[in-house]
């Protein structure tokens, strides 16, 4: 094999995955059409679970100034009253990062692929297109094609289409996408807004859920503000997107010269989802998976949580760790999460793309009389499912099972603060409650070959006082109570957690957990495990 992994495209999902491998130690190599980092924002949004994802690569700090928190969503009738409030989960912040953001998708790219370069085993081959993929007994041979014309062959055992909606890989293998029934046409308007009028815009984002033209405004990073526009029948794509005609739309709220056009490009919002995630080594994430429409933020989102959650299964049964089966797991989990969350955010369009000037009346009745029932608003998250089903323990009597599993702040034996993920790098966790007795574990792991073999770190929480090195140098103190109280409110003792931030399993005792330590291995083996938790 030349690389262990092909991956045909470099947008944000691919160079998250490709960053992953090199974590993992796959040896990588990802193929982009494109000669350069398309230099136009497309994505908008992201949440904290990517964040984490960020910092686990190790761009958090380099994208700081590109991203911001992203502001609570007001929904406006045509007659300017608010009958909708949707909101990020405020503090504490239960992943170790604000629950949403905003970013400059150029910058964020770019530090992905400076990361990239500081990886071994990686590579990344601009102005390459990849123009068939052929599979072979061990693997897949891939004919590419560099700028100058010039093919050679590259032999990987996975490849991973990463290469947008319009997926030549989806196309080639003729793979059917599931109509979830959405299907409007919007233009995406980004502006730099002169400094000086900042302060007339809106402080917080809005959608104008106007039947004469739905449209959506949101604050970004600096001096960036992007509006998007339903497109009316009369109306077309093209003409729309003439600068006399956004400025015809802009004179709501801005002159021509009150602003700079960065972008402005007309597109159909759909929602689909592709009905076979995988064909033997091949892997379909990001768009080339699913489409989901921008009203939720979740579209890169999406993708970036297919690349956290497949490569580790990669990786371990790259290395022999895993059975094969694992990978089975990908779609299995990833899509009844995507169905979920773009159901969600289809139901949101519903109501925001509403035409009609009756229903639209309706609407804003019920949604008011929904807002004096329920005064508080929507919490954004709170419409984030965990995992229903695949890698995991069979169903616990607390359902902490496939939740993310919370980051604190912690203190180690040597005084040193930071977010835990930074402590142990990827692996699995086995997480102890203060006082737990995590030698029993300890012990059970050291002494069975296939579970020593993983990578899998052990902590241990500690009470108020300093993190000495009585534990072996896995305590932690926390610093606050998100976890220890998380734990507490499920009864765990101890947690069992993927690499991926999400819960394996838990237990009430040590019995328990090497029950669930047993449950892990079998697993990963591809054995049916009879332990029963409920």
């Amino acid at each position: 094999m030349d690389v262990d992994v092909l991956i045909v495209g470099a947008g944000p999902v691919g160079a998250v995955a490709a960053n992953l491998a090199g974590l993992w130690g796959l040896k990588t190599l990802v193929a982009d059409k494109l000669p350069d980092i398309y230099d136009k924002p497309r994505a908008f949004g992201l949440d904290h679970e990517v964040m984490r994802v960020f910092d686990n690569i190790g761009i958090a700090a380099r994208i700081a100034e590109h991203v911001m928190p992203y502001r609570t969503t007001e929904y406006h009738s045509s007659g300017g009253r608010v009958i909708k409030r949707i909101m990020p989960a405020g503090a504490p912040y239960q992943l170790g990062w604000e629950a949403n953001y905003v970013f400059s998708q150029p910058a964020v790219e770019g530090a992905l692929r400076a990361r990239l370069q500081e990886l071994p085993g990686v590579s990344l081959e601009r102005s390459t297109e990849v123009l068939s993929v052929t599979r072979e007994d061990d693997g897949y041979v891939s004919l590419l094609q560099d700028r100058e014309g010039t093919q050679r062959e590259v032999r990987s055992r996975y490849v991973l289409a990463c290469d947008g909606g319009t997926s030549p890989l989806r196309g080639r293998l003729g793979l059917e996408m599931e109509d979830l029934q959405f299907d409007e046409p919007w233009m995406v308007v980004d502006l730099m807004v002169a400094p000086e009028v900042l302060e007339r815009l809106p402080a917080t984002n809005i959608q104008y859920c106007e039947f004469e033209r739905p449209c959506t405004y949101i604050v970004g990073p600096g001096r960036h503000r992007r509006w998007e526009f339903m497109i009316n029948p009369n109306e077309t794509p093209a003409s729309i997107s003439q600068p006399e005609a956004i400025a015809q739309l802009m004179s709501r709220w801005l002159t021509p010269h009150e602003y700079e056009l960065w972008r402005a490009s007309a597109y159909r919002f759909h929602a689909l989802i592709l009905k076979t995630w995988r064909e033997d080594g091949l892997f379909f994430l990001g768009d080339a998976a699913h489409m989901t429409p921008p009203f939720m933020a979740q579209g890169m989102c999406q993708g970036i949580r297919d690349a956290s959650n497949l490569v580790w299964k990669l990786a371990l049964v790259h290395r022999g760790l895993a059975a094969p089966s694992l990978l089975d797991t990908y779609q299995e989990e990833r899509l009844p999460h995507v169905r979920h969350t773009t159901l969600v955010t289809k139901e949101f369009g519903h109501v925001i793309c509403e035409r009609d000037a009756e229903r639209a009346a309706a609407r804003d009745r019920a949604m008011l009389a929904e807002m004096e029932r329920n005064p508080g608003p929507t919490v954004r998250q709170s419409l984030i499912p965990g995992l229903s089903g695949g890698f995991l323990a069979p169903l616990d009597s607390v359902g902490a099972r496939g939740a993310l599993f919370p980051q604190p702040m912690v203190v180690d034996h040597a005084g040193r603060e930071d977010l835990l993920d930074r402590f142990t790098g990827p692996a699995f966790r086995i997480v102890a409650a203060p006082g737990a007795d995590l030698g029993a574990l300890a012990a059970g792991i050291e002494g069975d070959a296939q579970l020593a073999a993983l990578p899998l770190a052990l902590l241990q929480l500690l009470d108020a006082g300093p993190a000495g090195a009585s534990c072996g140098g896995h305590g932690f103190r926390e610093q606050g109570g998100i976890l220890r109280n998380w734990m507490a409110d499920r009864l765990c003792t101890f947690v069992l957690v993927r690499p991926d931030h999400y819960v394996f399993g838990t237990a009430a005792s040590a019995a328990e957990g090497i029950a669930l330590l047993h449950t892990l291995r079998e697993k990963l083996a591809g054995a049916a495990s009879g332990l029963d938790m409920a």
